[in-house]
């Protein structure tokens, strides 16, 4: 039964999808989280390496990294969810922010590591 389904307030409402469109939306949220470990190896990897950087920049930046990469696999599941819940409702699927917040970071970060090379 539907309701017996986690979460709830998903699965609880409206009609089921056609399977392809629901495993669809699965994989999206399963690129976003092997993107989060990207960001986070990134983040890791931009302290770990001790890069000729300087170091202030190269800690901001791999905050930025390591906090994005905590982030997004959050967002991705709230997206998700919004976005199964829209199928099960024949309703317009939902705007999402997780690839907004990907853009701002990797712009944020490239341009803090630019600046730590330069700086150095």
């Amino acid at each position: 039964m539907a309701t017996e389904r986690f979460p709830r307030w998903v699965y609880s409402r409206g009609t089921e999808p056609d399977a392809r469109f629901s495993l669809a939306n699965e994989r999206t949220i399963l690129a976003w989280v092997r993107t989060s470990l990207g960001l986070i190896a990134g983040g890791v990897a931009l302290e770990a390496l001790d890069l000729p950087m300087e170091p202030g920049l190269r800690l901001v930046a791999a905050v930025v990294l390591l906090v994005a990469g905590s982030a997004v696999p959050v967002l991705a599941a709230l997206e998700w969810a919004r976005t199964e819940r829209a199928m099960r409702e024949d309703a317009p699927l939902p705007g999402a922010i997780t690839g907004f917040l990907l853009v701002t970071t990797v712009t944020v970060v490239g341009v803090l590591v630019l600046l730590a090379l330069l700086l150095r």
